[in-house]
């Protein structure tokens, strides 16, 4: 008896001989290998979580009638959702624990298929091996249309590491492919708020777009992270919203598996959503430290590809090379960089926006004086 030997070594632990070279540089090393926030946390998040400190009970798995009320509100105003209801939303411990149990948790298993992008965050292909069910990668839904045996198909729109984002024709056609399988799309959408280019102005299509579904929700989930927008990794606040009846059989099983959002956190949750202008200002940091470094990048040598949104750049240098040759090279800089294969590509690597200004701008004054 053992450990699962089905999964893969967690791929960020072979970037530990880099991360001791860019250790090395004199003035210190500049960490985007990984996305994890480092501006402060809300006030507003702060103040509400310390309120809500004395919390000598069990909270609700399903939140309190507040706070799902403040997501739905969050899809109607941010993400122009209509349609869904406080019984069709459920908070979860983050998004990455949904994105790996949620194959397992609807049930599927050895024979059936989950679908996620080609180039991808690893742990869409992981929750679909932790099922039991064999997982495909694909950006194309010729490859998987009229498959019977397609039972979930993951999107990432923003998408990490890359940044794009699927168009309204490119999220119906998956929807309407999907329904004719009887196929669940799950959209991890936990960048939306965080858009750069100017086709996006107007707001990252959500899979529940009322243009999308054309007012059926069934069979779509959608799920969010407050992570990224409002620097609350370290809370695990998350939700998945959509399809009432997969959101009630999801609440079911969570249950029996005790996975509660902690009582304070879902108080921090609620404020958090409704902190608009506070997503603003940390989007506008977000925004000079990706120009900033997109600059230094370009005036190295770098190409940058696509990166329509999101908290990364995705970057080659102009001569051709493999994606850990890159890495070398840019930890010799002192600067350390996650390796596309990482995500299944072998050209790329990414570039994270998540280091402090100071940081951001050592790492571009080492750009430019290469």
């Amino acid at each position: 008896m053992g450990f699962d030997t089905r999964l893969p070594d967690f791929p960020w632990d072979s970037l530990t001989s880099y991360a001791t070279r860019a250790r090395e540089h004199p003035d210190g090393i500049v960490d985007l290998s990984v996305g994890t926030p480092v501006d402060p946390t809300p006030r507003v998040a702060q103040e509400a979580l310390r309120a809500a400190a004395d919390a000598p009970g069990y909270p609700l798995t399903t939140g309190p009638a507040e706070l799902r009320e403040a997501i739905v509100d969050w899809y109607a105003r941010r993400r122009g959702v209509t349609g869904l209801t406080p019984e069709a939303v459920l908070p979860t411990i983050g998004s990455k624990e949904l994105v790996a149990v949620l194959p397992s948790l609807l049930g599927f298993q050895s024979g059936d298929v989950v679908v996620h992008p080609r180039v991808a965050y690893p742990t869409y292909d992981i929750g679909a091996r932790l099922a039991g069910a064999t997982p495909l990668p694909s950006d194309e839904v010729a490859d998987w249309a009229g498959n019977p045996s397609v039972k979930l198909i993951w999107l990432n729109s923003p998408g990490n590491p890359h940044g794009k984002v699927a168009d309204l024709h490119q999220l119906r056609a998956v929807v309407t492919a999907a329904r004719e399988i009887g196929a669940v799309v799950a959209n991890d959408e936990c960048y939306a708020e965080l858009a750069w280019t100017a086709q996006w102005a107007d707001g990252v299509p959500s899979i529940l777009d009322p243009r999308v579904t054309e007012g059926d929700l069934s069979g779509l989930l959608s799920v969010y992270s407050l992570s990224k927008q409002s620097n609350l990794a370290g809370y695990r606040a998350a939700f998945i919203a959509g399809d009432g009846g997969l959101v009630a059989g999801l609440l079911e099983l969570r249950k029996h598996m005790g996975m509660m959002v902690p009582a304070p956190v879902q108080v921090a949750m609620c404020a958090v959503l409704r902190d608009d202008a506070g997503v603003a200002a940390q989007r506008q940091r977000y925004a000079r430290r990706r120009d900033e470094l997109a600059a230094a990048f370009r005036a190295a040598g770098y190409l940058i590809d696509d990166s329509e949104a999101g908290l990364y750049l995705w970057l080659r240098p102009e001569r051709s090379q493999g994606c850990w040759d890159t890495v070398g090279e840019l930890a010799e800089l002192g600067i350390l960089t996650a390796p596309g294969s990482f995500y299944g590509d072998d050209i790329h690597v990414r570039a994270a926006l998540t280091a402090t200004d100071e940081r951001i701008t050592a790492a571009s004054e080492r750009l430019r004086r290469i």
